[in-house]
C-alpha cells in the first residue's frame, strides 16, 4: 500500500483540522503526519489570538486537543521553519507539506502620524494580553483616553480588554504580568471608530452584547449616528444579526451616558460611527495626542463617502484593528500585496508563472486571508486535503522518510523541540498554577519561552 508522509507547518486550528480531515478521509494509502509549530505550545490563534474572557474558546481547544491526542500524528514544537528546519529538509523527508501558518501581523494604515509613539497594532496588544512568549511582558497603560480603529470583532476584543477592570479577568487564564499591567491601567475612556454606520458593522451580536455587560463601564453612543437611510433600514429589516445588534445599540441610546452626557461608571466605552481616520496628531515628544477623522455618510449602497467635515478626539494611545496580514516563508511563494501564499484551492502556485508547485499546499488564513470563523477553517482544509489526495502522482519522493530522521536532524542542529508529551506536561503545569492561585483560576499561562520549553522537556 502507498504511504504518505506529510508535514504540516503550523499547529493552530487550520493545521490540526487538515490533519484530522486527512486521517478520516477515504483513501488508498497509509498516512503519517508530523506537525511543526514555532511556539512550544499548539493551538495557534485560539491560544494566542483570542481574548481570555471568551469561554466558548475552551470548547474549540477541547476539540483540537481530541484530534492531536488521538495518537495519529507527532508534534514538533519550538521549531522555526526556515532556520531549524527548511523546505529542502521537508523535501528530503516527506512526500508533501501543508503550510498553515496563519496571519499574525497587523495590516498597515497609511495615514499621517500613524508611526507616533503609543500607536499600536491590535495584534501586538492581543499577543501581550494572551501571554505570547515572543512579545515583551511589559505593556504601559498610562493613557487616560485611547482610541481603537476598526469595526470588527478584533476591535471589540481590544476595546473590551482596554476598558475591563483587571479584577474581572481573574476568573480567566491571564498570566500574572498581564493582570498586573491591567491593574495599573489609568484608562477612563476608550473610543472605537468605524468608517461606516451601525447597520454595516462587522461585529457579531455576542461580541457586541458583551460590551454592555462590563462592570463599571458606561456605553456611550451618539444619536447622530442612528439617522438611518433606506439602505441601513433595509439591512436591519433583512438580516437577523444586524437586527439584533441594532436592538442592542438602540437600548444604549436610552442610557444616561448617551451623547457623552456622562454616567456613573469610572470608565466609558464610546462607539463612533461614520468616522474615517485621516491623521494621528503627535505631542512634543512624538506620542499620540489626538485622532483626526472625517465624518462620513452613507452612499446609499451600504458603503460610506466623505463629507469633508473633520473632527478631533484627544487621546494618548491608539490601537488599529483593521485586519491581520500573513508573513512570508523561506523558499515558499508569497503574495506581498495580499499577505497570502498564492494558491488555487490550496495548491500553491508560483508567484510569476502561476504554475503549480508540486508537493506544496496551504490552508487557513495564509491561504485565503484573515477572514471567516472556525467553520470556514474546516471547509477550507477539506478543499486543500482533497487536492492533496488527488495529486498523488506529483508528490515528492523523499530520500529518508523514516520516523527517526527528523528527531535526529533537530538534535544535530541543537534544536530544543517539544513534543506532545511535553505539551501535556506544560498543560498540567499551567493548570496547577491556576489551582494554586487564591482565585482558583482554571489555569495561569506560562509566558517566557525558555520556561515553557524547560517545563515541556521535563528539565
Amino acid at each position: 500500500m502507498t504511504k504518505l508522509k506529510l508535514a504540516i507547518v503550523g499547529a493552530g486550528p487550520a493545521g490540526i483540522y487538515a490533519a484530522d480531515i486527512l486521517l478520516k478521509a477515504e483513501r488508498k494509502f497509509d498516512v503519517s503526519i508530523d506537525l511543526f509549530e514555532q511556539l512550544p505550545a499548539p493551538y495557534g490563534l485560539v491560544r494566542y489570538g483570542v481574548a481570555p474572557d471568551h469561554p466558548r474558546i475552551k470548547g474549540i481547544i477541547n476539540a483540537l486537543r481530541n484530534v492531536i491526542d488521538h495518537g495519529d500524528m507527532r508534534l514538533f514544537g519550538n521549531v522555526h521553519f526556515g532556520t531549524d528546519i527548511t523546505l529542502e529538509d521537508l523535501k528530503r523527508h516527506y512526500n508533501a507539506v501543508i503550510f498553515a501558518t496563519g496571519a499574525v501581523r497587523d495590516s498597515a494604515l497609511d495615514i499621517p502620524g500613524i508611526d507616533a509613539a503609543h500607536s499600536f497594532g491590535a495584534a501586538e496588544y492581543v499577543s501581550w494580553f494572551d501571554g505570547h512568549p515572543d512579545v515583551s511582558p511589559e505593556w504601559t497603560l498610562d493613557a487616560e483616553s485611547v482610541g481603537v480603529i476598526g469595526n470588527g470583532n478584533v476591535a471589540l476584543d481590544v476595546a473590551r480588554m482596554l476598558a475591563k477592570h483587571a479584577d474581572d479577568l481573574l476568573v480567566t487564564e491571564i498570566p500574572d504580568n498581564v493582570y498586573q499591567g491591567l491593574k495599573a491601567s489609568r484608562i477612563t475612556d476608550v473610543h472605537v471608530f468605524g468608517r461606516r454606520g451601525p447597520a454595516q458593522v462587522k461585529f457579531t451580536p455576542l461580541e457586541l452584547r458583551e460590551l454592555g455587560e462590563l462592570r463599571d463601564v458606561d456605553m456611550v453612543v451618539y444619536d447622530e449616528d442612528f439617522q438611518y437611510d433606506e439602505a441601513s433600514q433595509q439591512a436591519v429589516a433583512s438580516n437577523k444579526q444586524v437586527m439584533v445588534m441594532d436592538r442592542i445599540m438602540q437600548s444604549w441610546r436610552k442610557l444616561d451616558s448617551v451623547n457623552n452626557a456622562g454616567g456613573t461608571a469610572s470608565r466609558r466605552l464610546h462607539l463612533h460611527f461614520w468616522a474615517r481616520p485621516v491623521e494621528v496628531k503627535k505631542d512634543e515628544n512624538g506620542r499620540v495626542a489626538a485622532l483626526v477623522y472625517e465624518r462620513t455618510e452613507s452612499d446609499g449602497a451600504g458603503g460610506a463617502v466623505g463629507t469633508g467635515e473633520l473632527r478631533e478626539v484627544p487621546m494618548q494611545g491608539l490601537y488599529r484593528a483593521i485586519g491581520y496580514f500573513g508573513s512570508p516563508l523561506a523558499g515558499v511563494p508569497f503574495d506581498k500585496k495580499h499577505g497570502v501564499i498564492p494558491n488555487r484551492e490550496g495548491q500553491v502556485l508560483e508567484t510569476k508563472s502561476n504554475q503549480r508547485v508540486p508537493g506544496i499546499y496551504t490552508t487557513g488564513w495564509i491561504k485565503r486571508g484573515p477572514v471567516g470563523l472556525i467553520g470556514h477553517t474546516k471547509s477550507d482544509a477539506m478543499e486543500t486535503v482533497q487536492h492533496l489526495i488527488n495529486d498523488q502522482g506529483s508528490w515528492w519522493h523523499p530520500e529518508d522518510p523514516s520516523d527517526e530522521a527528523i528527531p535526529a536532524l533537530l538534535a544535530e542542529r541543537g534544536v530544543q523541540w517539544t513534543d506532545l508529551d511535553g505539551w501535556h506536561r506544560l498543560d498540567a503545569h499551567e493548570i496547577a498554577l491556576g489551582e494554586a492561585h487564591e482565585s482558583t483560576r482554571e489555569r495561569v499561562k506560562l509566558v517566557p519561552r525558555d520556561e515553557m520549553v524547560r517545563v515541556s522537556r521535563g528539565e
